[in-house]
């Protein structure tokens, strides 16, 4: 393993139904728009052109929200493991991860750091199955080389 080695993880199924559904809201808002004219019902108030723009912007707004779910990646190399989630983002060295966890059951892999804490790892899911595992394999395979490249360290001195 070289420590030029970069992995780099992202989820496939997620993004798929993601894009697929994105533009299904905005397929379904634009068509909700061009159907708002007329009259509100018995008042006195009729549909306008803001209206059905402001539908379209809602579903513009809905479609970026379920985008945010194609945010997740991970970046590793023999420095360390780079997580964005949905939300959040997180940069650990190697030093301060105890192992990295794929539990059965769980919807994706996490990195379990000494002082305990879980760091949720939403780029490896369990729904993308065999990527999820090699992904895991390849990032235990790093974590594996800086612990052999730290206890040869540490014998050294």
């Amino acid at each position: 393993m070289s420590d030029t080695e970069l992995i780099r993880l992202k989820p496939r199924r997620i993004r798929v139904v993601c894009w697929a559904s994105a533009a299904a809201v905005l397929v379904v808002f634009s068509l909700v728009a061009t159907s708002l004219t007329g009259r509100t019902g018995d008042g006195y108030g009729t549909f306008q052109r803001g209206d059905q723009l402001a539908m379209v912007g809602l579903g513009v707004f809905g479609a970026l929200a379920i985008l945010l779910f194609t945010r997740p990646r991970i970046e590793a190399d023999a420095r360390g493991v780079r997580v964005r989630n949905v939300i959040g983002s997180y940069e650990l060295p190697w030093e301060v991860v105890r192992r990295v966890r794929f539990d059965r059951g769980a919807p994706w892999a996490s990195l379990e750091l000494h002082d305990d804490d879980l760091v949720p790892m939403v780029a490896l899911q369990a729904a993308d199955e065999e990527l999820a595992v090699e992904g895991v394999r390849a990032l235990r395979r790093l974590h594996q080389a800086h612990l052999a490249a730290s206890a040869a360290g540490q014998t050294i001195r």
